[in-house]
């Protein structure tokens, strides 16, 4: 099989998920983070032949950078990797499944009570305003028919903050979710944003390729 870029965007974007991964036969990938707050599933286009361990996915990464076009060809406990005039082949061995993070095959997400959207334009004046405030808090709170994104410290009652507005649907109940900005590892897009008061979140590409299933902090109120 020949790997197209978006499998590279999503291998790219997984490896920054866990470094570890277990790919399934299919056209389903899916990747778990160590501390188990994130869950992500893409959709492909190429499907894999077979399942396979990959123990460094930023490792494999760089091997498949060695290459144009890179060319796949498996085997049992290997792959072939060649590029597009055949004349340069690696042979890159998997590792033992049981040995790797696994992804679970099905998450039943609870009911949600809060809808967004956030457009990526949005997400990278959240992150930027993150690293410029020196903040990792983001504060879901609603605002009079739309939801305000707070990037705070709320440690610190005098720190700087920075909100931004986004269209949203919630009921009669007061919220303020709190995630992690560190764990918003989305792949550059546009998202449909579920959150429910169990403390998860779903974020879904418009683009309907690729979800991400984020916990959130436990400091989260609902309806208090």
């Amino acid at each position: 099989m020949e790997l197209n870029e978006n499998v590279l965007q999503v291998l790219k974007n997984f490896a920054g998920v866990n470094s570890n991964i277990v790919i399934n036969e299919g056209s389903e990938i899916r990747t778990i983070s160590e501390a188990r707050n994130i869950l992500a599933v893409a959709k492909i286009d190429q499907p894999f032949p077979q399942t396979f361990g990959v123990y460094d996915l930023n490792e494999l990464l760089g091997v498949l950078g060695l290459v144009d076009s890179p060319r796949l060809r498996f085997e049992d406990n290997n792959m072939l990797i060649g590029d597009a005039s055949g004349r340069s082949t690696i042979k890159y061995f998997f590792t033992d499944v049981d040995m790797l993070t696994k992804a679970p095959e099905t998450f039943n997400m609870p009911d949600a009570e809060i809808k967004m959207e956030l457009s990526n334009e949005v997400l990278n004046k959240i992150k930027r305003a993150a690293s410029a405030l020196g903040h990792s808090e983001l504060a879901i709170t609603p605002n009079q028919g739309s939801i305000s994104l707070t990037v705070r410290d709320s440690e610190n009652a005098t720190s700087n903050t920075f909100t931004i507005d986004v269209p949203g649907a919630y009921g009669d109940e007061d919220f303020c979710f709190i995630c992690n900005i560190s764990a918003l590892r989305l792949l550059p897009g546009d998202y449909n944003v579920e959150i429910s008061s169990k403390l998860i979140s779903h974020f879904t590409n418009k683009d309907g390729n690729v979800e991400y299933y984020i916990a959130l902090e436990k400091n989260s109120t609902y309806g208090e």
